[in-house]
């Protein structure tokens, strides 16, 4: 069986740009939980933008192939870190609005 050697590129295009869209999604979520008015908040809520904005360049460029053939070796486990920690401080944020 022969592989298509254009299917694993568009696989892989695809596939960051559906990380990307997941890290947008928790950014507005915690964006969202974070207008409470309280400093801690919107210092967190910075923390995430700047966070996003440093996964928005590693991405966006694997994800239209701007970028190099192979990803460099600390995009992916930086990709995961920050999808990580987004996720964690909207599990702080809903976690402090239950109290």
């Amino acid at each position: 069986m022969r592989r298509d050697p254009g299917l694993q590129p568009e696989r892989t295009r695809l596939a960051w740009r559906r990380t990307l869209l997941a890290v947008t999604v928790i950014l507005v979520l915690e964006l969202r939980l974070a207008f409470t008015g309280r400093t801690v908040d919107a210092l967190l809520a910075g923390l995430a933008v700047v966070t996003w904005l440093g996964v928005l360049l590693v991405d966006w460029r694997r994800a239209t192939g701007a970028g190099p053939r192979r990803p460099e070796r600390w995009s992916i486990p930086l990709t995961a870190l920050a999808a990580a920690g987004l996720a964690a401080l909207g599990v702080v944020h809903v976690l402090r609005g239950l109290r």
